[in-house]
């Protein structure tokens, strides 16, 4: 399954029901504290239900909403590329289709509801039979449908199979079972097993966050192996195979301190009564030091945790990806989602060009897709316009769009990176320039704009003195670095030359 769209009302920053569309690499960009992570944290949450690295409490309720009496948080998630087989019930084979368990769209929608942020309630939206001869079969037991078939006298094959027994009776309703989307309750009765089945379809979802500890105290930093030996070493059948080999080691020690003692006894009995052989329990022999030598290390037996903060970030985001990769394995998951939160932290602009497009190709793979948060305007400039998520508030709401060319007054992705970190740059001031000009409208945008003195080189070291607007003289000085007879813009002035070129372009596009 991949996740097509999710929806968040009501937690944290995200009053009322927000919608994000999502594609194979989704990266969101926006200035501090406008909820970037908040969606990561949200799907955490929703995946992992708890056993991942966030958890829901009672501050995660919007306050507003607190205010208005809405207490319940949702988040619900959309699905495409659905299996084409599932098992929901004993061993029969089916279809999410053939259960009517896809919404209007297609897609399999899960929801889940958090009252109060407390205990979450799972439903599923689908477009469903809702005639009362027909409805809520998905929650009938056997004996219950194979009532409704002999009282209907129903024509069904098998009556020993649950889906089979539903199929049938669909079938005979076919012309009236009055479709409509509705929420199925799937934490009640007999659905209760169907979705334990169920969420075994979905992707195992993981999350690497920003403020991930860094430092050489951290273990996972001073070796990935060093936290890799504990995680094995907490596995029931790791233990169980130890716990043998202790108690193994344990007889044979306890023969050999026997036949020791009893050669004593021969010489001094006095001496062997008063020794007895002293061996630890197997649940108190600390494995781990066994293992504490193992290391990553490089070339010149430097450790990980004397590499610059780059290299143990990168070291850190890689064994992330493997401990991912297991879980997917061992859960038996058909796709994973790697959420990782400004994966430049740390990295040199070059490193950050290689690590996006290794990014890219790892969600280019078969069942992965890739979410990421990002600060990084070089990171931007690696992505397609299908690839960001511009999040910015507007009337105290939130607002998640999903950027397109048509929807920016000038199509580019230094536009994205000024509207999502105010980055103000001259590539981005001469692409505002070369576009006015290119549209045939750089005479109608200097009208009426104040004049500055700009001194031209004409001659060798002569100079004539012009009067321009100041973004060409911006533009000049650009172009022509080599001229110093003119005073440097400032920052400032960039600043107020880009805004009234997008100013201008806005009157364009109206």
């Amino acid at each position: 399954m991949r996740m097509r769209t999710v929806r968040l009302k009501n937690f944290r920053s995200y009053r009322g029901e927000i919608s994000i569309d999502f594609c194979d690499l989704t990266a969101f960009v926006g200035k501090n504290d406008t909820g970037k992570s908040t969606i990561l944290e949200a799907l955490d949450i929703f995946f992992n239900e708890g056993k991942g690295i966030i958890k829901m409490d009672k501050y995660d309720i919007n306050k507003q909403a607190t205010i208005d009496g809405d207490t319940e948080i949702s988040i619900s998630v959309c699905f495409d590329k659905l299996p084409d087989r599932i098992v929901i019930d004993s061993t029969n084979e089916t279809t999410l289709q053939d259960e009517y368990l896809v919404n209007s769209d297609n897609m399999l929608e899960v929801i889940k509801k958090y009252p109060k942020a407390g205990k979450e309630k799972v439903f599923i939206r689908a477009y469903h039979p809702t005639n009362p001869e027909c409805k809520d079969l998905l929650m009938k037991k056997d004996s219950d449908l194979r009532k409704i078939i002999d009282q209907n006298n129903i024509q069904c094959h098998d009556k020993t199979r649950n889906a089979i027994m539903r199929t049938a009776i669909w079938q005979h309703y076919n012309e009236d079972l009055q479709l409509a989307d509705i929420e199925l309750d799937v934490t009640k009765g007999d659905t209760k097993s169907i979705w334990d089945k169920l969420r075994s379809y979905l992707p195992t979802y993981s999350l690497f966050q920003s403020d991930r500890k860094n430092t050489d105290s951290d273990d996972e930093v001073q070796d990935p192996l060093k936290e890799a030996v504990k995680q094995i070493l907490s596995d029931d059948d790791i233990k169980q195979t130890l716990s043998e080999i202790a108690c193994e080691v344990g007889t044979k020690l306890k023969e050999v301190s026997d036949r020791t003692l009893e050669k004593l006894r021969e010489m001094n009995a006095e001496i062997a009564d008063s020794l007895n052989p002293v061996i630890p329990p197997a649940e108190n022999l600390k494995w781990y030091d066994v293992f504490k030598n193992v290391s990553i290390s490089g070339d010149e037996g430097i450790p990980i945790n004397k590499r610059g903060s780059g290299v143990k970030r990168l070291i850190l985001l890689n064994f992330f990806r493997a401990e991912a990769e297991r879980r997917k394995l061992e859960m038996n998951s058909p796709s994973i989602i790697y959420a990782i939160e400004e994966p430049e932290t740390s990295q040199h602009t070059e490193h950050q060009k290689t690590l996006i497009n290794a990014l890219l190709n790892l969600a280019s793979s078969p069942n992965t897709q890739i979410i990421i948060t990002t600060h990084s305007s070089c990171i931007v400039k690696e992505l397609s316009f299908e690839n960001l998520r511009l999040i910015s508030t507007k009337d105290n709401l939130k607002i998640v769009e999903t950027v397109l060319h048509d929807q920016l007054p000038y199509p580019s992705l230094n536009e994205v990176n000024y509207l999502a970190f105010s980055e103000v740059t001259e590539e981005y001031h001469n692409e505002l320039y070369g576009f006015i000009e290119a549209e045939g409208q750089l005479e109608a945008f200097k009208t009426g704009k104040p004049l500055i003195k700009y001194l031209k080189v004409i001659q060798g070291n002569k100079t004539k003195e012009e009067n321009i607007t100041l973004t060409e003289y911006i533009r000049h000085q650009i172009h022509h670095p080599e001229n110093t007879h003119n005073t440097k813009y400032t920052y400032q002035q960039l600043c107020e030359s880009i805004c009234l070129m997008r100013d201008f372009i806005q009157t364009l596009k109206a």
